[in-house]
């Protein structure tokens, strides 16, 4: 029998498809901004497994169409290579660590991070610390993603301070996005919660996620450096709110 009602796939279709667009717009946001609802829909331990394909679809997606591709492997391969240890310590703090609740602190501080970005427009990080920071953002975010379930601090303002171009800003952050999502997926591959049902559901929303990316990329074409900043901050906002409502 299948494991999900007709009522609870038509949910999850249309939360890929509106995670999509905003991903398609901002260059992030898809498994953040799924979670919250799915857990709602089917239960947090049993949303994760949905999320991993389409989530890696749709990085790859906008990793193409970015471009820039080896220069942003070039560039942060010392963050990315830092963030497999910093998984693999966060899944194992996991069992000790109420991961709501960390996450509730977590959202709040990328709240906080996001009015002060906002207010600072023209913060960056000096050229001497950006290397050095690299593997240290990189391990944070790992750990920070293997208890919370969120991919983005600190890598995120970490990359937003380095001032990079808007495609290569999203190459980088798609990059680390996508090893911690092949990570986590051998991880709940070994847990036994990549069912068969999930998958077949995952895989019919990956078309509809495609289909979402198209779209925002439309939008975020058409967007000012400036706007699209915004819309950044606005959907890091969204994502730490996700966070703590979560906890609640």
């Amino acid at each position: 029998m299948f494991e999900y009602s007709a009522v609870q796939v038509g949910i999850i279709l249309v939360i890929f498809l509106l995670s999509a667009i905003a991903k398609g717009v901002t260059g992030l946001g898809f498994s953040t901004m799924c979670l919250p609802f799915l857990a709602v829909t089917v239960g947090l331990k049993e949303a994760l497994p949905l999320l991993i394909i389409p989530s890696i679809a749709t990085n790859l997606v906008v990793m193409r169409g970015a471009g820039q591709f080896g220069k942003a492997l070039n560039q942060f391969w010392p963050m990315l290579v830092a963030t497999v240890p910093g998984l693999g310590l966060g899944l194992w703090a996991l069992a000790s660590v109420d991961g709501q609740l960390a996450g509730a602190v977590l959202g709040g501080v990328l709240v906080v991070w996001c009015l002060f970005a906002y207010t600072n427009p023209n913060m960056s990080l000096p050229s001497t610390w950006a290397r050095p920071l690299g593997p240290l953002s990189g391990f944070l975010t790992g750990a920070l993603n293997g208890i919370t379930g969120s991919q983005v601090m600190p890598a995120m303002p970490y990359l937003m301070a380095l001032q990079l171009d808007r495609d290569l800003f999203i190459q980088a952050i798609n990059c680390s996005f996508t090893l911690s999502s092949l990570i986590m997926a051998v991880g709940l591959n070994r847990m036994g919660l990549f069912t068969m049902d999930a998958t077949i559901v995952s895989v019919i929303g990956v078309g509809l996620a495609f289909a979402g990316v198209r779209l925002g990329e439309r939008v975020r074409h058409r967007l000012s450096p400036d706007r699209f900043r915004l819309a950044l901050l606005a959907m890091l906002v969204l994502m730490g709110g996700s966070l703590m409502v979560r906890a609640l």
